[in-house]
């Protein structure tokens, strides 16, 4: 659930932070308040685009952080493979920094990418807009949402299928790609022969680059080498007052006086060890300097060697790897040209193998998604009618079509309904209103809360283009919701904010000159009086204040039930 959200020099909001709760969270608020600000930060914090603009004047950025509570392990565990810290009790803090050049995303206080915010937002939040209902019209939204009902068996067999659907396309490219005519073939075999052969008589050796490379830094470098060495073995050897010859006088002039006293004995023997170590370096250094020496010849081998892998890099890869790669797929393709009739037909019989079995799959996901159809329609039914849609019929239908066979089946999906009796059933896309779409989406969500892992789901103004009884049946229908998800819903109706759990009441003020929104959350007499300003406008008599307890009283009878 969304614990807290905590919002800076954002818009209209200096500094404001709010701890939701469970259940339904109710924001009320006069119109031009920051409602639209509220939900708005909390899709800025979530990866949702901001400019500029968006910081409050005079202010050098805006900060949005936003504190989950995660329970459900599932939820966890999808969480720690995106490799996002989580506490130990499943506290999830998510902030961004909003600055004129750029914005800084952090979730568990690492930096996240946009794409990362937007999958783990994806496992912890549904929003819903003033406008998302419109994606009901969608024939693909429809379709996610009937797969989503159809639950585990149908997800299985969709994963299969899009494993399937990729090889096959990956056939039909192949015999694309392939379908040469004998000339072409003749050109492109001779190619590759020339290639194969170059690639072959370099005979080459995984690593060697990097080894010849090593080879010729030493040999190009030779007399810089020996210089260096010769001048490093004369200023240590033991001759014209070299390291060696100084160590030994130093040890012949403490040998004079180490009786005298016992701790010079050890500082004897370090002597005597440093001198012992410059004598093995001084050993080993003059067998280098007898060995080392510029060997022109060698020289010449191993530019001519570099120069005939570098030559291949340029035309087949990077490395020596990527060559040998290369030389494996030009055995493949001459193969391929040697034996092309032989080839064609079987990858012609792998194409029609691979087409049943995607054909068959289809018809697997089909006919779940027709039993999950009926199912879903039914239950959508009985949920309208308690929106308020008295004589609604609604239907999903699920046209198979075979030309249309993809990596999510070959279905064509179309939600039907009919408001009004004695109405023609046809397609949502061309019936619905804007306040029926948003009564239907509120009751997709009620009839999906059982399979839903999202604990939270925010409505921004679910009561579009309702009022009345309508207005209080989808009081209820949010009042059930809330009993199983945490629900942060924006509204204008007092029917719907009397049902709340949590009333937050939001409102525009002067401070210091300048224009501020805030938000508050409500005690109970506190929420009476903002139900009663919702119900009366200005003017708020004893009678709308008594009309205010009693509505707050029915909503909190109907969420005993």
């Amino acid at each position: 659930m969304l614990v807290s959200l905590h919002v800076k020099n954002l818009a209209l909001i200096d500094e404001t932070e709010v701890y939701f709760g469970d259940g339904l969270n109710i924001l009320t608020g006069e119109t031009g308040a920051g409602k639209s600000i509220i939900i708005g930060s909390v899709n800025l914090a979530l990866g949702a685009k901001a400019g500029r603009d968006m910081i409050r004047a005079g202010a050098d950025y805006a900060l949005v952080e936003l504190v989950f509570q995660a329970e459900k392990k599932e939820q966890l565990d999808k969480i720690k493979l995106m490799e996002i810290p989580v506490e130990d009790d499943g506290t999830i803090i998510i902030q961004r920094r909003i600055m004129p050049s750029k914005s800084v995303c952090k979730a568990g206080g690492e930096t996240v990418s946009a794409r990362q915010l937007k999958a783990l937002a994806e496992l912890l939040i549904d929003i819903h807009g003033q406008h998302e209902h419109q994606s009901l019209l969608s024939e693909q939204k429809q379709l996610a949402i009937l797969d989503d009902y159809s639950g585990e068996k149908l997800a299985q067999k969709k994963g299969l299928l899009k494993d399937c659907y990729e090889r096959y396309k990956e056939v039909r490219k192949q015999l694309l790609d392939n379908d040469t005519d004998e000339e072409t073939r003749k050109k492109e075999a001779s190619l590759a022969e020339f290639e194969a052969a170059e690639i072959e008589d370099a005979a080459l050796i995984t690593g060697e680059d990097e080894q010849l490379q090593k080879i010729y830094q030493k040999l190009v470098n030779g007399r810089k080498i020996r210089e260096a060495m010769s001048a490093a073995h004369h200023m240590s050897g033991y001759e014209n007052g070299g390291a060696g010859d100084s160590i030994g006088r130093a040890i012949k002039e403490i040998r004079q006086v180490v009786n005298y006293d016992e701790a010079l004995q050890e500082l004897e023997q370090q002597l005597l060890d440093i001198d012992s170590l410059l004598n093995d370096y001084n050993r080993a250094a003059a067998d280098y300097l007898s060995e080392a020496g510029f060997d022109e010849k060698r020289l010449d081998e191993t530019e001519k060697r570099l120069d005939v892998i570098n030559h291949l890099k340029s035309k087949y890869g990077n490395t020596i790897e990527d060559i040998l790669t290369y030389y494996q797929k030009l055995q493949e393709k001459l193969e391929m040209y040697r034996n092309y009739d032989e080839y064609r037909q079987k990858l012609l019989k792998e194409e029609n193998s691979l087409k049943e079995e995607l054909l068959k799959l289809c018809g697997e996901i089909s006919a779940i998604r027709q039993k999950s159809a009926k199912s879903l329609a039914e239950s959508m039914k009985n949920a309208l009618v308690d929106l308020n849609f008295m004589d609604v019929r609604f239907e999903i239908a699920v046209e198979p079509d075979e030309e249309n066979a993809g990596a999510d089946g070959y279905d064509r999906i179309a939600f039907m309904i009919s408001t009004n009796s004695g109405e023609a059933i046809r397609p949502l896309s061309q019936v619905a209103s804007g306040g029926e779409l948003s009564r239907i989406m509120l009751a997709l969500k009620t009839v999906l809360a059982d399979r839903d892992d999202i604990e939270t789901l925010i409505f921004d103004e679910i009561d579009t283009g309702i009022s009345g009884k309508t207005a209080w049946k989808v009081s209820e229908k949010m009042g059930i919701l809330g009993r199983k998800h945490q629900i942060i819903c924006i509204t204008h109706l007092p029917q719907i904010a009397a049902m709340a759990d949590n009333h937050f009441l939001i409102e525009k003020s002067l401070k210091n000159e300048r224009t501020t929104t805030q938000i508050y959350k409500l005690d109970d007499e506190s929420s009476v009086e903002e139900l009663a300003r919702m119900l009366g406008g200005a003017s708020i008599t004893e009678n709308v204040l008594n009309n205010a307890r009693e509505m707050k009283e029915l909503a909190a009878k109907t969420k005993q039930y």
